[in-house]
């Protein structure tokens, strides 16, 4: 019988429609829940679809759960992650229902005791130093003239983080003390009501609303600054072991310190070693992802930061030991894992719409592996449809757009 996932999305990132394809791919029967409109609605991996509401997040979780009973539950972004752990803390332990949701939720992301830990980017360096990993020094910063001590005692420049942030949306390098306390002030400020409102009315994107209306401050983590080259890695994982990996140096990113959208696979041992480490001192089962920096004088790798969820790499089937979804569905069926094919002998991948939006004459998309998923027409439709009002192949009088993609001329 194919275990079912129940894939949770609380915004609507065109990458999670790739791991929905992948896992449904390898055999898995794939649920989801996620907000009206998500790409991962135009694929046909999703066996059904449950609607994902930001002001009332447990009840939506709940009703999904119930409806798909799933084996395992799988965000797919950092709030939902949040509004899981939340749902377990919340869950009442002497009812059925309660002790269900615990169970599965902790089947699906771990140890409860790592749910603080994973939300905490300084928590998890401190846990990352303990087990002799290396990592710059990392401390939550209070107030302004916290952070001016921070900047006494480390230096400028310095890297300032905001909790519960992804994509490089809450980091900012101050290299003077005035950007440091400009950026302070922005990141641990609420967001505008007006700026949520829009959102949940123009995208049906809520999930600010509930923080600007109570004015929910965020923490804000100031990092020692690292000079060298980015990479990332992404684990498959189950009860703190370590099932498949994967490792790319960042060749090409949508903005500095934003989602990459080249990447190059490679092979480090110091990096594979850290996230180890990590995943069985917290138990981990599912996905996530780090973020290291290679330095640029001595090649070390320092961990940055820890993703507990998908990243946008978990699709790629690189061939044995680098095909994460199959690793997960071996480990829920008690199957042997079958031998995995590499989808490209090229190393170096350029994502896609990532790398396409950034630069649609990037040579990246001729040199490198195009990541295109074809067999799935209706996606790459609704991707290309964004980007018609700026297309120089857009015709306003025919609404039609003609694209360039990986070598084909494509008419959505």
């Amino acid at each position: 019988m194919k275990p079912i996932v129940l894939v949770a999305a609380t915004s609507r990132w065109f990458t999670t429609s790739r791991i929905v394809m992948a896992l449904s791919g390898v055999g898995c029967t794939v649920d989801a829940v996620c907000p009206p409109r998500h790409p991962l609605l135009k694929t046909s991996a999703v066996r059904s679809w449950y609607a994902y509401r930001g002001l009332a997040p447990r009840i939506s979780l709940t009703h999904a759960v119930v409806a798909s009973k799933p084996d395992l539950i799988l965000p797919v972004d950092d709030l939902a992650v949040r509004e899981l752990h939340d749902l377990y803390e919340n869950s009442v332990e002497d009812n059925r229902a309660g002790v269900m949701l615990r169970g599965l939720i902790e089947r699906s992301l771990g140890a409860p005791e790592g749910f603080p830990v994973v939300r905490s980017r300084s928590a998890l360096i401190d846990l990352a130093r303990q087990e002799h990993v290396r990592a710059p020094i990392t401390e939550v910063v209070s107030s302004a003239d916290h952070l001016e001590d921070w900047i006494s005692r480390n230096g400028l420049p310095t890297v300032l983080k905001a909790n519960g942030t992804a994509g490089g949306e809450g980091v900012r390098i101050a290299r003077s003390w005035e950007q440091a306390e400009q950026s302070f002030r922005a990141l641990q400020a609420p967001p505008l009501l007006k700026q949520a409102m829009e959102r949940a009315l123009l995208h049906l994107d809520t999930k600010l609303v509930r923080a600007a209306l109570f004015r929910r401050r965020s923490t804000v983590n100031a990092q020692a600054f690292v000079s060298g080259q980015d990479a990332t890695s992404l684990i498959a994982c189950w009860k703190g072991e370590v099932l498949g990996e994967l490792h790319f140096e960042v060749l090409q990113e949508k903005h500095r310190h934003g989602p990459a959208t080249v990447v190059r696979l490679i092979e480090n041992s110091e990096m594979s070693a850290a996230a180890g480490k990590i995943v069985r001192r917290l138990g981990i089962s599912g996905f996530c992802g780090f973020d290291f920096v290679i330095e640029e004088r001595t090649g070390d790798a320092y961990l940055l930061e820890m993703n507990p969820r998908v990243t946008q790499v978990a699709h790629l089937a690189l061939g044995p030991g680098r095909d994460l979804p199959a690793a997960l569905y071996a480990v829920l069926t008690g199957t042997a894992l079958k031998t995995s094919t590499s989808v490209t002998d090229q190393k170096t991948i350029a994502l896609f719409p990532q790398e396409w939006l950034r630069s649609p004459k990037s040579p990246y998309l001729e040199s490198a592996y195009h990541d295109v998923p074809w067999g799935e027409p209706d996606l790459i439709r609704a991707c290309v449809r964004k980007t018609r009002s700026w297309s120089p192949f857009y015709s306003r009088k025919k609404k039609r757009v003609q694209v360039l993609v990986a070598g084909r001329l494509y008419w959505p």
